[in-house]
């Protein structure tokens, strides 16, 4: 593990065009838990599968069922940042890490200090109202008994990607060119299974890809680096 935390250090001090893809397994060390993992949430059981309650279709026909359930499993409010965020945070303010891109949409990476964050599956924090688009923050849709309305009578809605709907164009335009000029690529966290998230690998150019995660990916074969050991330590102790 040592000679595998030296070659990642080199990397690191080597280049100051970074970029971060993480996934969920970012920030299973902070309690939150992943979906695909052997206990994570799309293992368990309930009356609708996960994927079902979490899709727009559903939103819009079952919201109060759909909110019970994202209230229950979705949301973690007293979640802190981890290891892994501060890492990052600090690689920024050094000037190493350009962008931190995520598929999480806990607001871990702004809270622990990094700017420049590409959330393509946007932020449980940020929440609008499908009438007027006034914003609301997490605490209005935790303390809203049922469904959260706003003050106009408009149904809120998490400012999050579910499925069947698109990722932000700009935010995946901005992502794709991060990645495609980055020196180092360094994936965690991530099976690289949900698209077209995954896809924005295949984007980048360089000869340093950096995978940290603690199960196989597809994209392995690729990698110049492959570290099977927790993303918060591995980052944490590389600064």
């Amino acid at each position: 593990m040592n000679d595998l935390n030296d070659k990642l250090k080199d990397i690191l001090f080597g280049s100051d065009n970074i970029v971060f893809f993480g996934g969920a397994g970012v920030s299973t060390e902070s309690g939150i838990p992943d979906f695909r993992s052997a206990d994570g949430l799309y293992n368990e059981e309930y009356k609708y599968p996960p994927e079902t309650i979490l899709s727009r279709s559903f939103f819009e026909d079952n919201t109060e069922e759909f909110y019970r359930f994202y209230k229950n499993k979705m949301l973690y409010p007293d979640a802190e940042p981890n290891n892994a965020h501060t890492a990052l945070a600090e690689l920024e303010k050094r000037g190493k890490v350009k962008a931190v891109i995520t598929q999480n949409v806990d607001g871990l990476h702004t809270r622990a200090g990094s700017v420049n964050v590409l959330e393509l599956h946007g932020s449980a924090l940020r929440n609008l109202c499908m009438i007027c688009n006034e914003c609301y923050p997490l605490e209005k849709i935790i303390r809203s008994d049922g469904i959260p309305y706003c003050s106009c009578g408009g149904v809120i809605k998490p400012d999050v990607v579910l499925y069947e709907e698109g990722l932000d164009p700009s935010i995946l335009m901005k992502a794709t060119v991060a990645i495609s000029e980055a020196d180092v690529l360094i994936v965690g966290g991530t099976s690289l299974n949900v698209y077209p998230a995954a896809g924005l690998i295949t984007h980048y150019n360089g000869d340093k890809l950096v995978l940290i995660n603690k199960s196989e990916t597809s994209y392995d074969r690729y990698a110049d680096l492959i570290i099977r050991e927790s993303i918060g330590c591995t980052l944490y102790n590389c600064i």
